[in-house]
């Protein structure tokens, strides 16, 4: 058991009250088993916000649309994409961490010092194809698409998980969100046709 007889929630909770963000391992250290980062998400004293991550749900930001108008203002070159995208398309329950955008390949990496940004670099259609705009505080922020998103999580899947990319797959195809047309015309773009292919199938 943890400390001065702390149950396990009692000590998980003053560690996230005290980090505000904290990593699986930092858990771990305070002798809590990992099992238990799962009840207290389901229960919502914890907000998965990454893989391995975890917020203090009161300190969750209120308006992460805001952080996305804030990202396409300071890096003019880049794309919303993946779990960021996922959750302006409401195909994911996590809140990310950062600002998660696709660069050019050869672009400098942004120096943003306000504003945490998780990069990716592409080039050619796996740069350009699916961009879509949506207007956020009177700016125009480029963001992939639904299809486009899920190629994407699916090619970056050590980054975001395929736990992720195959949830918001089954919910996209589900909710009408997306057509398996769609996706493989990505999944080729990505050149992950193979790995989606049986998913499609299975779901339709």
């Amino acid at each position: 058991m943890t400390e001065l007889n702390m149950t396990y929630r009692e000590c998980a909770l003053r560690l996230i009250k005290d980090r505000g963000i904290a990593r699986a391992r930092d858990f771990k250290s305070a002798g809590i088993p990992l099992v238990y980062l799962k009840r207290l998400t389901d229960t919502g004293d914890l907000v998965r916000i990454g893989r391995g991550l975890y917020q203090d749900p009161e300190r969750v930001g209120e308006d992460i649309a805001h952080d996305l108008a804030e990202a396409a203002r300071l890096v003019p070159n880049g794309v919303i994409s993946l779990i960021s995208a996922l959750r302006h398309h409401e195909l994911t329950t996590q809140l990310p961490h950062a600002v998660w955008m696709t660069i050019p390949h050869k672009a400098r990496t942004p120096n943003v010092k306000d504003l945490r940004l998780e990069i990716i670099r592409a080039t050619g259609e796996v740069l350009t194809a699916g961009v879509e705009l949506i207007r956020v505080e009177g700016v125009d922020v480029p963001i992939y698409s639904v299809a486009k998103t899920i190629a994407d999580c699916f090619k970056h899947s050590r980054h975001v998980g395929e736990d992720v990319a195959i949830e918001a797959l089954r919910d996209a195809l589900r909710y009408r969100k997306t057509t398996a047309g769609d996706l493989m015309k990505y999944a080729i773009i990505n050149r992950v046709a193979g790995r989606i292919a049986p998913y499609t199938k299975a779901m339709q």
